[in-house]
């Protein structure tokens, strides 16, 4: 007990003797640790983001979207992408019990204008039951019917975020006319705010029926997408069966792997995100990480020059009798209290950093138990792994080579 409290008090004495050189190798390893825990926050809350927008886009989501089959020569492109229609979806609602809605869209980007204003915006074309797979709510008006669909009304229900940019904050839109396409379509409703970003934001899209976006902006009889909702969590998978046979069978496919059409569900879309986010947080790490090796450099390089300015006390303390091992420990524990105090300080710095970036730069961070207990950690390997070298130099001087050194 004795021998630690000496190598502690002799520790603190040497580093106070050098406080100028001692804080700029802290400030090393204080950046580099800042630098991996903010890294680590934004991936991590940008993984958290999405999958947090994913699972609002509806309830037990299962997706189907269209797709070349595979081994045909056709090239992947906008031709062979056009292989789902309104009565592949019209199709699965009717033989399907288990349920609760199916919603096929046609979604492409359009310019729009109003009143002198303009925007380029996410158009769908949908019926009644996006409401409720994809959990869209209105605010004011009202959403399209069936009717409306069955007469191709020219009518339109707008995002929160295309009402402000077509007609300014909180303006009550409901019987104004905005025009897509050189087609004019009287605004019936307004969506509730949800949230999100990106080109598939369901606060900056507009909706018009189904049969209106065919006929008068897409020209074809093919959907983008069909969303069904299934009836609970635990009907998923069964549904997303029975839609893969239903659609290989009318579609008169025989061989599964040759489907012209793609199923996901929520799951599936979360994993595929959460991967790609996790590879750009350990991507952002890497980057922050390569701060903490020239920190640790630093560290090698400051007791380097400690063991070189002391050589003749090292002597003078082997001469004496202290064991190597003493000097080992000794010079040792200096890199490593360096790189606990830089840990400490850089998991505070790196803390306020990331409610900067969250405050400021308007992305989400989460600050993670773990990247900071790993951070310290990683730390404390720095100054070991970094501290070895110069302090086994140490503890291996001859005395009488130590002694005589000038």
């Amino acid at each position: 007990m004795m021998i630690i409290e000496d190598i502690l008090k002799e520790t603190f004495w040497s580093l106070s003797a050098n406080k100028v050189r001692s804080g700029l190798t802290i400030l090393g390893i204080v950046i580099g640790i800042a630098s991996v825990i903010t890294m680590v926050s934004i991936g991590q809350g940008a993984q958290n983001s999405i999958a947090s927008s994913i699972q609002s886009i509806g309830s037990n989501l299962i997706l189907v979207s269209p797709g070349a089959q595979r081994g045909s020569n056709v090239s992947a492109g906008r031709g062979s992408s056009q292989t789902l229609t309104v009565a592949d979806a019209d199709a699965l609602k009717s033989e399907m019990t288990t349920v609760k809605a199916v919603a096929p869209d046609v979604s492409r980007r359009y310019q729009m204008t109003a009143k002198g204003t303009n925007t380029n915006t996410q158009v769908v074309g949908t019926v009644p039951d996006y409401l409720i797979v994809r959990n869209v709510a209105i605010d004011t008006g009202t959403f399209i019917t069936d009717n409306q669909v069955k007469s191709s009304a020219k009518v339109v229900v707008l995002g929160p975020t295309v009402r402000d940019d077509l007609f300014g904050m909180d303006i009550n839109p409901i019987g104004q006319t905005i025009r897509i396409k050189n087609v004019d379509f009287e605004v019936i409703g307004v969506t509730l705010a949800k949230g999100g970003s990106g080109f598939s934001n369901p606060d900056d899209s507009v909706y018009v029926p189904l049969t209106s976006a065919q006929h008068f902006l897409s020209g074809d009889i093919f959907v983008s997408s069909i969303s069904i909702a299934a009836s609970d969590a635990t009907a998923v998978a069964s549904v997303q069966e029975q839609v893969k046979n239903i659609l290989l069978r009318r579609h008169n496919i025989s061989d599964p792997t040759l489907a012209d059409f793609n199923l996901m569900n929520q799951a599936d879309i979360i994993a595929t995100a959460s991967s790609i986010t996790g590879t750009f947080t350990i991507l952002l790490a890497s980057i922050a990480g390569i701060s903490l090796l020239v920190g640790g450099i630093g560290i090698m390089n400051m007791m380097l020059t400690t063991v070189t300015e002391r050589t003749r006390e090292i002597g003078l303390r082997k001469a004496v009798g202290i064991k190597k091992e003493y000097i080992l420990w000794q010079f040792l524990s200096e890199a490593v209290v360096l790189t606990f105090f830089g840990g400490m300080m850089g998991i505070l710095l790196g803390w306020i950093a990331s409610l900067l970036v969250s405050q400021f730069a308007g992305l989400t961070t989460v600050i993670a138990p773990s990247s900071v207990f790993l951070a310290f950690g990683v730390s404390g390997g720095v100054g070991i792994l970094f501290g070895f070298y110069p302090a086994k130099r140490a503890a291996n001087l001859v005395p009488m080579d130590a002694l005589r050194y000038e």
